[in-house]
């Protein structure tokens, strides 16, 4: 960045940040906007819970998709289906002009997580899908915000563009990056998100890059007993595969990771498997690092190739880059989420979340000081990386992009958990979900209203964005897989 367009960043830094912050009153327009919420909280709470109920996997959230789909056309937006090659990605759209402002959606569930809405571990239906990441909430929350937003501009005559993006397969990081790809968020001048989280703050970090890919290995069948001289073990080219991996693992960077499942192993023990395939995901806090990584492990895959004469395919699924962070709209957002003020909680709440820590306690000796953390927490200066994934990651490489979290599950509780399933489908959940409506309305108000927020937030991505170029391993053209597996 040339010194000048740096200083006049800083310039506009500053004064947002010691300035614009004061501004500590909810103003008509955003009024409008958190009424239109309380009005229509029932209607998201209904929406979380049927997806709830519904679980569908990534790439296969047709109803999940429809329903939010069907609020939004009843509420005006224009509905674009079918983005991306991906029958359940769509993008709807209210208002014209600019600035245009995206508010992202996700809703899909993870296989094999189905449970109640209980304090102890008890399945819905074994082995279906259960949204152990709150993603039924995210959808739905999303919604809220949209349909507020919508009534503060009608209202208040306010100009812009809102777009709401239905994208699907994040748990895969699938989603967002071929409609990256395809260029589909090119035009915004922000994009917010949220998630559900163990806690109120915002998205002030980065997260991992991640790569993931099938490494498929083609042999020859054989008797495994009668005529193993005939065969060539494409089960043996994954189980070395795998060894190298493991033996790489101690020379990469500490934040790297390397997991694997076996999908594919062979039909039968007296039968030389003449097809399989492993599936790795890739990790390391940058894409940079995420290159060189997986070159690696395709060396180690060539390699275990040629150990058993055997044929490598390597099909890239999705490539996801880590997320760019923005302290200008972090800070606004924490504003906002100050400004709104967190929702408290029962005693029976409180009591529902302690019986869900308790296997935790029992089980990894953790002591848990909080039920439900229901504090806003600040934003932290220089954070960490997270340790997980996120497609959001590759927009923030086009357009400058933050979100919040909201305390819809109980405190510290783990990732991808059942508690987390159950917790997303109580009245804990829906207090997180129509929470984080209000702030993200509010948020896209100001950033309508406040063009200087939006110069601020563009400075910075601009000024992070120096000397990074966008690279991914997914094929030019290659569709988005109709599956995940």
């Amino acid at each position: 960045m040339r010194p000048m367009t740096k200083m006049i960043f800083t310039i506009l830094l500053f004064s947002y940040l010691f300035c614009g912050s004061s501004d500590a009153q909810i103003r008509e327009t955003q009024q409008t906007a958190i009424k239109k919420v309380d009005e229509i909280s029932n209607t998201i709470r209904l929406v979380n819970k049927t997806i709830w109920e519904t679980a569908e996997v990534g790439l296969q959230e047709t109803k999940s998709s429809a329903l939010l789909m069907k609020h939004l056309k009843e509420n005006g937006f224009k509905i674009e289906s079918g983005i991306s090659g991906m029958p359940t990605a769509f993008v709807a759209t209210y208002g014209k002009g600019k600035p245009v402002i995206g508010l992202l959606a996700e809703y899909d569930a993870l296989p094999g997580m189905s449970q109640q809405v209980s304090p102890v571990k008890i399945a819905r239906e074994e082995g279906l899908p259960g949204h152990a990441c709150g993603h039924s909430g995210l959808g739905a929350g999303s919604l809220g915000a949209a349909v507020a937003i919508k009534e503060a501009m009608d209202k208040h005559k306010l100009s812009g563009t809102i777009r709401f993006y239905g994208t699907p397969a994040e748990e895969t990081v699938i989603g967002k990056v071929y409609m990256t790809l395809d260029n589909v968020f090119d035009d915004l001048d922000i994009c917010l998100h949220w998630h559900p989280g163990t806690k109120n703050n915002t998205f002030a970090g980065s997260s991992k890059a991640l790569v993931s890919a099938k490494f498929t290995f083609d042999g020859t069948a054989a008797h495994a007993s009668g005529s193993p001289e005939d065969g060539r073990s494409a089960l043996d080219a994954v189980e070395l595969m795998n060894v190298g991996a493991n033996y790489m693992r101690e020379h990469i960077k500490e934040d790297a990771r390397l997991h694997y499942v076996v999908i594919d192993g062979g039909g039968a023990p007296n039968v030389v498997p003449p097809k399989a395939t492993v599936w790795y995901f890739c990790r390391a806090n940058t894409h940079q690092d995420v290159e060189y990584n997986f070159r690696w492990l395709k060396d180690i895959a060539k390699g275990a190739a040629l150990m058993t004469k055997t044929e490598l395919t390597v099909k890239v699924d999705t490539d996801c880059h880590e997320i760019i962070p923005n302290d200008s709209l972090s800070h606004m957002l924490y504003d906002n989420l100050k400004l709104v003020g967190a929702p408290s909680f029962t005693q029976d709440e409180e009591n529902f979340a302690r019986r869900l820590q308790a296997p935790l306690v029992a089980q990894f000796n953790r002591e848990y000081p909080l039920a439900i953390d229901d504090r806003i927490h600040p934003v932290t200066k220089n954070p960490k990386p997270s340790k997980g994934a996120t497609d959001v990651g590759d927009i923030s490489w086009r357009v400058a992009t933050s979100g919040i979290r909201t305390s819809c599950f109980v405190a510290d509780s783990p990732g991808h958990s059942w508690q987390n399933v159950s917790s997303i489908g109580s009245t804990i959940g829906e207090k997180g979900i129509v929470y984080a409506s209000k702030v993200l309305a509010i948020s896209v108000i100001d950033l309508l209203e406040k063009p200087e927020l939006i110069a601020n937030a563009k400075a910075e991505w601009q000024q992070r964005m120096e000397g990074r170029k966008y690279f991914s391993f997914i094929p030019e053209g290659q569709r988005p897989p109709t599956k995940i597996r």
